[in-house]
């Protein structure tokens, strides 16, 4: 199944669009999908940063589930790529993205050049 023009948008990405970054202005409108565990990372940043939490239920609605395979093939995926320093939820986050067939945007360096990333700083 393929999501055309919907992107699984990180923890970094949420974040990024949150503050207004204007690199990520053309991404506020657009149509997306996270998993628990990013609306989790999120809800921690908002909380630290006095932010807004009630957008943790505004965000509920774009959630997707997350199946056993996700789970496991994050872990092989962090394992292929141990020089770098994937976070299991940015992993599980860029899997999701791969079985949904959408882009999964971030600005986190470790993913620059990897496959099926939409970089932005």
């Amino acid at each position: 199944m393929g999501w055309v023009n919907i992107y699984f948008f990180d923890t970094y990405a949420l974040v990024e669009i949150y503050k207004k970054n204007k690199n990520y202005e053309k991404y506020k409108d657009a149509s997306f999908v996270i998993c628990y565990l990013n609306l989790m990372e999120f809800d921690y940043f908002l909380l630290r940063n006095n932010g807004n939490r009630n957008l943790f239920y505004q965000l509920k609605e774009f959630v997707v589930q997350i199946k056993d395979e996700d789970l496991k093939n994050a872990n092989e995926f962090r394992f292929k790529y141990g020089n770098k320093k994937f976070s299991f939820i940015a992993s599980l986050g860029y899997i999701v993205a791969k079985r949904l067939n959408t882009k999964f945007l971030t600005g986190d360096k470790e993913f620059y050049g990897i496959d099926n990333v939409e970089f932005v700083r």
